[in-house]
């Protein structure tokens, strides 16, 4: 694997037998399609990785839609699913590889140095023609080693407290408070900006080229160091996306507010912007 962004459908079927893969598809309204789906058909030697069960924590209530679970329970999940520290690892989903890219920012925060969203997801190698199965494999489980960690993440006390550059990456509508199909409060965390994680793809699906991915987010951060900004979005995971485009365009660094505006609005007394920032 070149790198730790993202990895081709020709590439990682060049290196299926020796590549570990895991399977992310979600739907937010639905949550066991995706498991069904990975029942019906996968890539081989693919895994499935639940976002409700295996990348989050259980929910209070007050931690909002997709709490980022204790790192070490995380990394004994890792182990469970028979993985190395030296395995490159590639994480795939439905298509835009929001859902994926959580699985790769987590993995990073485990400190998993190979890791990579497949561009264009399973849309792209289904449309291709390349191979599926609904076999699942087996792997003898490790003990998943302590690492440093590759990425960041801040809580909600963090955000409360510091003045850090806060980016959205909701749609605009959900974003500016006109509309709020999830949560049960529409707005944002005041002071932030809005960058839509779907303004990050291709009209193919795939990932923009780097130097547009740069191009719009120096824009947006307006000359402040992308290693200083705090993304969020509804639940800690469409602001993974930004997290990997940002790498995509060579501006990495960025933290990660896992709680997210359905932690936010879990305590009435913090407060709700709305409109355009």
């Amino acid at each position: 694997m070149s790198g730790s962004t993202l990895v081709s459908t020709g590439e990682l079927e060049t290196h299926l037998a020796h590549w570990r893969v895991f399977d992310c598809r979600h739907d937010l309204m639905q949550h066991e399609l995706g498991a069904q789906q990975y029942r019906d058909s996968h890539i081989p030697g693919a895994l499935f990785a639940h976002l409700e069960r295996d990348l989050s924590a259980p929910k209070t209530g007050r931690n909002g839609r997709h709490p980022l679970p204790e790192r070490g329970a995380f990394i004994a999940w890792l182990g469970r699913q028979g993985l190395h520290p030296a395995d490159p690892v590639v994480c795939y989903d439905g298509g835009n590889g929001a859902m994926a890219a959580r699985l790769w920012w987590m993995l990073r925060w485990a400190g998993h140095g190979q890791v990579a969203v497949l561009d264009g997801g399973f849309a792209k190698w289904v449309a291709e023609g390349r191979p599926v199965t609904r076999d699942v494999p087996r792997y003898p489980e490790t003990r998943y080693p302590l690492r440093n960690a590759l990425a960041v993440a801040v809580d909600v006390r963090d955000v409360e407290k510091a003045r850090a550059f806060l980016l959205d990456a909701r749609a605009p509508a959900r974003f500016r408070g006109e509309q709020e199909p999830i949560d049960p409060v529409a707005g944002h965390i005041p002071g932030a900006r809005n960058r839509f994680n779907a303004h990050n793809l291709a009209p193919d699906g795939t990932l923009k080229a780097p130097a547009a991915l740069k191009r719009e987010f120096l824009e947006v951060l307006e000359g402040r160091d992308p290693a200083e900004v705090v993304h969020y979005c509804g639940s800690g995971v469409a602001a993974c996306h930004n997290l990997l485009a940002l790498e995509v365009a060579g501006l990495p660094g960025g933290k990660l507010y896992a709680g997210s505006w359905s932690e936010w609005i879990a305590d009435p007394d913090r407060p709700v912007g709305t409109g355009a920032a």
